[in-house]
């Protein structure tokens, strides 16, 4: 299918699409920097990297966020967790450059 075959309504679906994916991908890079800073001030407060009982607070709310929006709250869980394995990761490292 070439760019002039495709319907107008279909092209600028996709343009929203891409424009929301840009989205997503800074609002992540902004998540990754605040919470940069939140494994920064655990470190010199000598906090643990992970923090269950948050991360449970987290996916309860994020559950009932997708149940209010018809989304399908398995996948938001899982992409929310695969999100704070990530950042506890990054938590880690700078635990463990901290302590140098």
């Amino acid at each position: 299918m070439t760019l002039e075959s495709v319907p107008a309504e279909l092209q600028s679906l996709r343009e929203q699409i891409d424009r929301l994916d840009h989205a997503l991908v800074l609002l992540l890079a902004n998540r990754f920097a605040l919470t940069g800073r939140v494994g920064q001030l655990k470190a010199e407060a000598g906090l643990q990297a992970c923090d269950p009982a948050r991360e449970q607070d987290k996916l309860d709310v994020v559950r009932a966020l997708c149940q209010e929006h018809g989304l399908d709250e398995s996948l938001m869980a899982e992409i929310l967790e695969l999100v704070m394995r990530e950042v506890v990761k990054n938590h880690e490292r700078i635990r463990g450059a901290h302590t140098l």
